[in-house]
């Protein structure tokens, strides 16, 4: 499958062409994640540009979609260990074994991004950091425990996504400012227009939603569907509240 480079018309493959929901294998249908709606009701997505996103209500699935298929793809994501659970539930990470990806020219190294697992991984890079100070060159030069949570972000998304892979990312507005979030925005742009990176994120951000040339998928109907930036309900949202903010104080 290709992807049109947004703006340049140029065609060129993505890494990831879709993943499909191996439906019929799954352990159960009672428990979670698989008694989500989306599990049942959606059997396959299409990744047909460089950059998707995943917009719906919390709940709806798409973070836990996206872990499964970052795992799918061999992508780690860093954990400092597991806390303690009032109940275990023993299906909760099973989903990737159901995910099946679909590579254009095989596999492409990549990363998670998720704002806790982000504090994890800053935590285990500096103590990388404390006997080979040199590992901290690969994301900006600087500890990024030392710098805001905003500046360490986008330090590490600027070293990060120069380099070819599949980058999947869980509500990277959550500590960003709306002028970072517009930063954000222009740094995906131009790594896809590059062609070396493709993006796969889950956002409630309309900044980030407006993306040019992204696909947009809604997990708020079932079986999830592609969408128009104008008609997702967090445009309107805003939209609606920015125009007549009196009608909601």
């Amino acid at each position: 499958m290709f992807a049109v480079h947004f703006k340049t018309g140029t065609i060129m493959p993505n890494h990831l062409s879709g993943v499909q929901l191996l439906t019929e294998r799954y352990p159960t249908h009672e428990h979670y994640p698989y008694n989500l709606p989306l599990f049942s009701e959606t059997k396959s997505l299409s990744f047909s540009t460089p950059v998707t996103l995943f917009v719906g209500e919390n709940g709806s699935g798409k973070s836990t979609l996206l872990e499964a298929i970052a795992t799918a793809c061999g992508i780690y994501i860093w954990r400092t260990g597991s806390n303690s659970r009032y109940r275990y539930n023993k299906y909760e990470a099973s989903l990737h074994r159901y995910v099946k990806v679909e590579w254009v020219n095989g596999s492409v190294p990549g990363s998670f991004f998720g704002a806790q697992i982000f504090k994890d991984f800053a935590a285990i890079l500096d103590e990388w950091a404390s006997t080979d100070p040199a590992q901290l060159e690969l994301f900006g030069g600087k500890s990024l425990i030392t710098q805001s949570h905003g500046q360490s972000l986008m330090s590490f998304f600027r070293s990060r996504y120069k380099l070819e892979g599949l980058y999947l990312l869980d509500e990277p507005e959550t500590a960003l400012s709306p002028s970072t979030q517009l930063e954000l925005l222009q740094l995906i742009s131009e790594n896809a227009k590059a062609g070396h990176a493709q993006f796969i994120v889950a956002t409630h951000s309309p900044i980030l939603l407006a993306c040019p040339g992204a696909t947009i998928y809604s997990f708020d109907k079932m079986p999830v569907s592609n969408v128009k930036y104008e008609d997702t309900e967090h445009f309107k949202v805003y939209r609606d509240f920015l125009n007549n903010r009196n009608k909601y104080i």
